[in-house]
């Protein structure tokens, strides 16, 4: 059920605690402010507890989908605050038991509330060499070691902290329609850069003030133990701080925090923690400067019953000889990194390395490794995650970083990103192989980098849930039907009764063709389906789906369709002319591109497509599309939401001049991609097969080839000595020769004449190049 039902009188139900988390209330503040200028502030103190009820439900949620806490583990926090009580409330309510290391600072309020909701808390004795924090630390370990199965939120690095933020900014989206500047206290970096990163999504002009304490290091100031606010600033850099997403920082010392925090209570009736005390202080200032019509936002996190001992006790004052401290009543204005002792305001400079763009594996082909290139070249640093680096030719030359793991185990390839990478150091992530876009999704998400949604990336790479998908939405494909492990025989049967014969049998989730095959007998059929099956795992270690996918076979010719999402619209690149093997086996041997098809023709096929992508949600960077073209109209075949394989991106740069594959690691990377054609050419690939099995002894005649009129490339991809046969997929192919010309005739004639300048050798037989019988 929904967890917010109106009840009248503008009451709200909420069936468990952890629902009542978040919706909470926007105050307009009382202030003078420049005409036109609305100032809000976000009760995050109206949460249960406090703010850090969001990432506490975040985290522990998250952990217990992925199956990294299961029922009835034990949580593990090191808090003296606000995050202690965010667990123990989300710990507890869902059967946890919680246990909490805090060191003698803690206040009794919370203590208070830590023992009522039936917590385990372990006090530490002394500080450690490197303080409170690391002493907590130390003792968390032993207790993780004691525990096996305990789960620790580690607030600091998990990118579920900030994700926790993205409903507070649909709240504000939702309740204010519009936000121009928010302000935010830097502990973690969770709420204001997870808030801030999903607001810029829909505003990107929003303008984010950041709020530190004297004394902290966040932002390239000297680390002051000794400070003596509490839920924002630091001693170390957490991985979640973005400050790429801040424009300025303010600084306020001790003194300046606790006044201003009474004087929130005095003049906004808000009983409030030093972390919103400061927020409010700096409002005053950023609103002074806004724009006319501008609106406002700030958070505030906690409220004031923790602090009464501290921040509205006169005698704290007077032991801590505050009223004494210097005080600044506007910010002045420094250079980034001058140090401060008072409040002060600097605009923000992010750090000056390249950000990193993560490829999770890659093509073992030319474009993997041209791909790392690109990336190096648009100022990024391409960082390659692997279970196997040897199986990349050429990977030492492109001088990227490489971390190996476990890339098929989706815990460990974000335990290896939260470890390795603070999340300003991330520019996107990314793949070039098709088995890897679904892991690039979720980490995408998870790290709110750019990216398409993971469902719609599992609609594309399931070809069953695709051609569900796109039934449901009226978008014309083959007739189809799925046969399962269990149930094959009568699957088969039912499916062939609905698409005739022949018919096209194939797994609903592998690459290049592979075991795809037309088929004109029941019997086949079935074979093939249960030869499928038998298949456990795919070519890069993963488990197979299980599924078989049995559909019409549509006569014609093929294309592809080459298109590109990017700020919400979708552009076509171009269609590319395709040539096939007719059967048994379905292997591209020659593209064209663009097509020399009329524009008429190419319209109908954009719109087939356009609505293809829309029916299962993709919209950012490049998608290729393979259409069959019949008598009834252009029919969809598969969607690939990832840049075209086959050499098609070096045809569409040759042909139009867009580097399909760098402007798919600039959207990537969140940077606007360059569409517009500098050419207008035509450009095409002729692929080198086997005639008959054998052993490849050599491939003579390239030098010749290579001379043809028109032709760029001549490559030879397959190593002497290796098994060769008459291609079944993508994987049997040997080599390739590219042309481009001014029209499609002229280089289908360039890459016939260079083919048969080319002679295959293997141990049973020398013969021409050519197209596959």
């Amino acid at each position: 059920m929904d967890p917010k039902r109106p009840l009248g009188a503008g009451a709200v139900l909420f069936d468990s605690v952890l629902d009542a988390i978040g919706c909470t209330p926007v105050l307009r503040l009382r202030m003078d402010t420049p005409p036109g200028v609305d100032v809000y502030a976000k009760l995050e103190m109206q949460n249960v507890f406090a703010m850090k009820d969001r990432v506490a439900r975040s985290i522990i949620l998250k952990a217990r989908e992925s199956g990294v806490l299961r029922n009835g583990d034990p949580i593990l926090e090191s808090s003296s605050g606000t995050m202690a009580l965010g667990v123990a409330l989300v710990g507890t309510a869902l059967g946890h038991p919680v246990h909490i290391v805090t060191d003698p600072r803690i206040d009794e309020v919370t203590l208070a509330k830590l023992a009522a909701l039936g917590c385990e808390v372990h006090m530490v004795g002394a500080m450690t060499a490197q303080g409170w924090q690391s002493a907590r630390l130390e003792r968390l370990a032993e207790l993780m070691d004691e525990m096996p199965g305990a789960f620790w939120p580690q607030q600091y690095t998990n990118p579920d902290n900030p994700a926790g933020y993205r409903r507070l900014a649909e709240e504000l989206t939702d309740d204010l329609g519009r936000v121009d500047v928010l302000v935010g206290s830097v502990g973690s970096g969770g709420s204001l850069c997870g808030t801030a990163r999903a607001l810029r999504r829909r505003f990107p002009k929003l303008h984010v003030v950041g709020v530190d304490c004297v004394g902290s290091r966040l932002f390239e100031q000297p680390d002051r133990p000794e400070r003596l606010q509490s839920g924002l600033g630091n001693s170390l850099l957490p991985g979640n701080l973005d400050r790429r997403l801040i424009n300025e920082v303010h600084w306020l010392n001790d003194h300046e925090a606790f006044a201003a925090t009474r004087a929130l209570a005095a003049e906004q009736q808000l009983f409030a923690g030093n972390t919103s005390g400061v927020v409010y202080r700096v409002l005053h200032d950023v609103a002074s400067r806004a724009e006319p019509g501008s609106t406002v936002v700030g958070i505030f996190p906690d409220r004031g019953d923790r602090y009464a001992g501290t921040v509205y006790s006169d005698a704290y004052w007077d032991r801590h000889r505050l009223s004494g401290g210097p005080v600044a009543r506007t910010p002045q204005v420094v250079e980034y990194g001058t140090e401060v002792r008072t409040w002060s305001r600097a605009a923000v400079r992010p750090p000056s390395a390249p950000p990193r763009l993560l490829f999770v594996e890659s093509n073992t082909t030319g474009s993997g490794m041209r791909a790392l290139r690109t990336a190096a070249a648009l100022g990024l640093e391409p960082v390659l995650l692997t279970g196997g680096p040897e199986r990349y030719a050429g990977l030492t030359e492109t001088g990227c970083e490489v971390v190996v793991c476990d890339t098929n185990s989706p815990e460990e390839l974000r335990a290896t990103v939260q470890r390795r990478y603070r999340r300003e150091e991330l520019a996107g992530v990314t793949s070039t192989s098709e088995f890897y876009i679904p892991r690039v999704a979720d980490l995408a998400e998870w790290l709110g980098l750019p990216g398409n949604p993971p469902a719609a990336i599992a609609s594309c790479r399931d070809k069953a849930l695709l051609r569900e998908t796109l039934a449901q939405a009226g978008v014309r494909q083959p007739a189809f039907g799925i046969a399962r492990e269990g149930t094959l025989s009568g699957d088969v049967a039912d499916a062939v009764a609905r698409v005739g014969l022949p018919c096209v049998v194939k797994p609903v989730d592998d690459s290049g063709s592979r075991a795809v095959r037309l088929c004109h007998t029941m019997a086949e059929a079935t074979e093939h389906a249960e030869r499928i099956l038998a298949e456990r795992t795919n070519v890069r270690g993963q488990p197979t789906a299980r599924r078989v996918l049995v559909e019409q076979y549509l006569p014609g010719p093929e294309v592809s369709v080459e298109m590109f999402g990017w700020d919400g619209e979708t552009h076509c690149l171009g269609v590319t002319d395709k040539s096939t093997s007719t059967g048994p086996y379905f292997v591209e041997h020659q593209h064209v591109f663009p097509t020399a098809l009329p524009t008429a023709a190419v319209d109908r096929i954009q719109d087939v497509v356009r609505r293809g992508l829309a029916a299962v949600g993709v919209g950012a960077g490049a998608t290729h599309t393979e259409v069959k073209l019949t008598p009834e109209g252009p029919s969809v075949i598969e969607i690939n939401p990832r840049p075209a394989g086959g050499m098609i991106p070096e045809l569409m740069r040759l042909a139009s001049g867009i580097r399909v594959l760098e402007q798919h690691m600039r959207v990537a990377a969140e940077l606007p991609p360059q569409l517009t054609a500098s050419s207008y050419r035509h450009a095409g690939i002729r692929f080198l097969t086997a005639p008959r099995p054998g052993v490849l002894r050599t491939v003579e005649g390239v030098a010749a080839a290579g001379r043809t009129p028109g032709v760029e490339q001549v490559t030879v991809t397959a190593r002497p000595g290796a098994k060769v046969r008459p291609a079944q997929d993508a994987y049997d192919r040997l080599g390739f020769v590219i042309a481009s010309g001014d029209a499609p005739g002229a280089v289908a004639r360039s890459l016939a004449e260079a083919a048969a300048r080319l002679r295959i050798r293997t141990d049973q037989d020398t013969t021409k190049a050519g197209p596959l019988p």
